[in-house]
């Protein structure tokens, strides 16, 4: 959808965590087990939507590791777009979920955040750097402060002309009408 519109619509990637620490699983849903069962529940779920086949919700169910808290993804997210701008940002978050969600590898381990920034193409030494640099950790904290402040707590959430939120995942075809309104000037919530 982002090359249909391409030239009239801007993607800006943003961070967000539902699980910031290796502890907040366990303080969500009261233990890593409970909360690893919950979150495959939504999993199953997302395998009903379009391109959701893929998930393989067996896979991590049976992975020896807790399930994977957020941030490591996140700043490798930010390393990436140091170096390469919202481009290579989306690239590794793709290449990131695919690894999680479809291959089941811990995205905690750095080894395999690692793995996923080779297979991107990034320079590997300037993204270990900026990984762990203290830049990325202030971006990465900007974008979960500005969440909080939103109210955002919901993934996907969609922020379009800096007003309208959309949240979860809906169909393609509703967020074609909402940005072809938000580009022709019309109010989308009075569309009949």
């Amino acid at each position: 959808m982002v090359r249909e519109f391409a030239g009239r619509v801007t993607v800006e990637h943003r961070c967000f965590a539902l699980a910031p620490d290796p502890e907040a699983i366990s303080r969500i849903f009261g233990s890593p087990e409970r909360g690893k069962a919950e979150i495959l529940t939504h999993w199953a779920a997302a395998r009903r939507h379009p391109d959701g086949e893929a998930i393989h919700v067996e896979g991590m169910r049976s992975a020896s590791f807790p399930y994977p808290y957020s941030m490591p993804g996140l700043k490798a997210c930010k390393a990436a777009e140091l170096q390469g701008g919202p481009e290579a940002h989306w690239d590794l978050f793709d290449r990131v979920q695919r690894a999680h969600a479809v291959e089941a590898r811990n995205i905690a381990d750095f080894e395999v955040l690692r793995d996923c920034a080779r297979e991107v193409g990034l320079d590997l030494e300037r993204w270990e750097r900026d990984f762990r640099s203290p830049e990325v950790e202030r971006r990465v904290q900007a974008d979960l402060q500005e969440a909080a402040r939103r109210g955002i707590h919901a993934v996907p959430t969609l922020i379009l002309n800096d007003r309208w939120v959309v949240q979860g995942a809906v169909p393609e075809e509703f967020l074609r009408w909402v940005i072809a309104d938000l580009l022709a000037g019309r109010d989308p919530s009075r569309r009949s």
